[in-house]
C-alpha cells in the first residue's frame, strides 16, 4: 500500500469515527488488529458493540466503498469481532453489530454514508 493510500485510508477513519461521535456512538477502539486482520473502528451505540468497516473511495467509477465489503472480508471482520469479544469476555454478553462507514471524496465535500447492520 502506498503512502498515499494510507494517508487517505486514516483520513477517512478519523473522518467516520468524528461522524458517528456526533451521532453519539463513543469510540472505544481504532485499528484492533488481530492475527488475521484489523478491524477499523469499534464503538458502542448504547450497549450495543458496533464493529465498523470505513470504506474510502474518490469516486463512483468502480462501484461505491459499501459494496467493497464482499463475503471473504465480512467474514474476516465477523472472525476479528470474536476475537474482540473474547479477549475482552463479552462473547454472548453484549449485543453486536456491523456497520459500514463510506467515505467519498476528500476535503470538506466529502461525503459520508453510514450504513447500520450492513451485515
Amino acid at each position: 500500500m502506498t503512502q498515499e493510500r494510507m494517508r487517505l485510508g486514516e483520513a477517512a477513519e478519523k473522518k467516520a469515527a468524528r461522524f458517528l461521535e456526533a451521532k453519539g456512538y463513543r469510540i472505544v477502539q481504532r485499528n484492533f488488529r488481530w492475527r488475521h486482520g484489523e478491524i477499523d473502528l469499534v464503538a458502542l451505540d448504547g450497549d450495543c458493540v458496533v464493529f465498523v468497516e470505513v470504506k474510502y473511495k474518490s469516486g463512483s467509477a468502480f462501484g461505491w466503498p459499501q459494496e467493497a465489503v464482499g463475503g471473504r472480508k465480512r467474514a474476516r471482520l465477523q472472525r476479528g469481532a470474536m476475537e474482540y469479544l473474547r479477549q475482552r469476555g463479552l462473547i454472548d454478553i453484549v449485543p453486536v453489530r456491523f456497520d459500514v462507514v463510506a467515505v467519498g471524496g476528500v476535503g470538506d465535500g466529502c461525503s459520508v454514508e453510514h450504513i447500520e447492520n450492513a451485515f
